[in-house]
């Protein structure tokens, strides 16, 4: 049996699973490569293994880098609105081989891990300047200590 090149996966997926964009696959393919990178940073050592959380935070580290405060736009161009779609396509591409995982992996994995507008929305939001606190007047200013 011929080993099946992850163009031709993605071809067969965007035909059975049409949820999720072509280019959403790309990208997820591209994070996991860069979570790899990152884990073996930190670790020394190459990483056998991705789980579930630690790809979804690579993925919010990674889509944050490429597309900016533009990364709900992009995803939802692409179909993505929560960690579960993520987790959706990531069983996607372990069905057509071009993942792996272990036993202990499941799409529960994928769930509620962090909520997109936190993840992606709020790191660009304007910090909120606290209103000046004005004393009535008469009161003295209180002392800086």
């Amino acid at each position: 049996m011929q080993k099946i090149g992850f163009a031709e996966a993605l071809d067969s997926i965007v035909v059975n699973d049409a949820r999720y964009a072509r280019d959403a696959y790309v990208f997820l393919r591209d994070a996991l490569d860069f979570t790899t990178k990152q884990q073996k940073k930190a670790k020394g050592t190459n990483v056998r293994h991705v789980a579930g959380p630690e790809l979804l935070d690579g993925v919010r580290q990674y889509a944050l880098r490429e597309f900016g405060p533009l990364v709900v736009t992009v995803f939802e161009s692409w179909g993505i609105r929560s960690c579960e779609d993520i987790g959706h396509m990531v069983f996607n591409l372990i069905d057509a081989g071009i993942f792996g995982k272990t036993e202990e992996d499941s799409l529960e994995d994928f769930k509620s891990v962090y909520d997109f507008d936190d993840a992606f929305v709020k790191p660009f939001a304007p910090a909120r300047k606290e209103p000046e606190k004005k004393m009535p007047p008469g009161l003295p200013a209180p002392k800086s200590s």
